[in-house]
């Protein structure tokens, strides 16, 4: 994994503070690269990007702190979706490259995940900005992470996350053209055919608050 020193100094093997894991972590073989080359390094300083062992515990948008301070970055910002499709896994051997390769993915901002609560994770909904991104995402599965899968358009064009309120059977009853699904952080999130079918459902229920771009997630 691969870190920008935003403050202070770096020290080979110093211990820092995980913020969104909340766990202590040790930073070792710390790399720098030049062209081809790579080299360890005891130190580093304020604007340098160094490489680190990742365990399997960092996130793109991660923050790492030393001692007891508080500071966290704000999350990638995400543009609303307008298209969605169902992505299958071809090969149900390979269900963990797939998985990281959509988180992955996903943590750059270009995909947004959602999963209906009663489908296994071989089978997510995508949702994207532009149409183009679904044959992007296909392109990248296969050649960065050996991943085949089939895509399946949805009629959906507009997501909805729920801050107030709960979403049950009788609320979507008013429409046939709505699923409620999570996102990524288990957040309840609706798509919606068009948006009138979101102005429906707000107009029947005052008690429930939707948004467009859900609040973000500090790393």
């Amino acid at each position: 994994a691969f870190i920008r020193i935003c403050s202070g100094k770096f020290t080979k093997g110093m211990e820092v503070r995980h913020v969104r894991e909340g766990k202590t972590v040790r930073l070792s073989q710390p790399q720098q690269f030049i062209a081809q080359d790579r080299m360890i390094v005891d130190e580093a300083y304020s604007g340098d990007i160094i490489g680190i062992f990742d365990p399997g515990i960092f996130h793109i948008g991660d923050t790492l702190l030393e001692g007891n301070q508080h500071f966290t970055f704000e999350g990638i910002p995400m543009f609303p979706a307008e298209h969605f499709a169902r992505v299958r896994l071809v090969d149900a051997m390979k269900r963990k490259q797939f998985l990281k390769g959509i988180r992955q993915i996903a943590e750059e901002g270009s995909i947004q995940v959602f999963k209906q609560p009663d489908v296994g994770a071989e089978t997510l909904i995508i949702g994207v900005v532009g149409v183009l991104q679904f044959e992007v995402l296909s392109y990248r599965l296969k050649n960065e992470y050996g991943v085949e899968i089939q895509i399946h358009t949805l009629p959906y064009t507009a997501a909805r996350w729920v801050l107030d309120g709960k979403i049950t059977g009788d609320v979507l009853a008013y429409t046939d053209q709505a699923v409620l699904v999570e996102d990524s952080y288990q957040r309840p999130v609706v798509l919606f055919h068009d948006k009138w079918a979101v102005q429906r459902i707000a107009d029947k229920h005052s008690n429930i608050r939707f948004v467009e771009i859900p609040p973000s997630v500090s790393a």
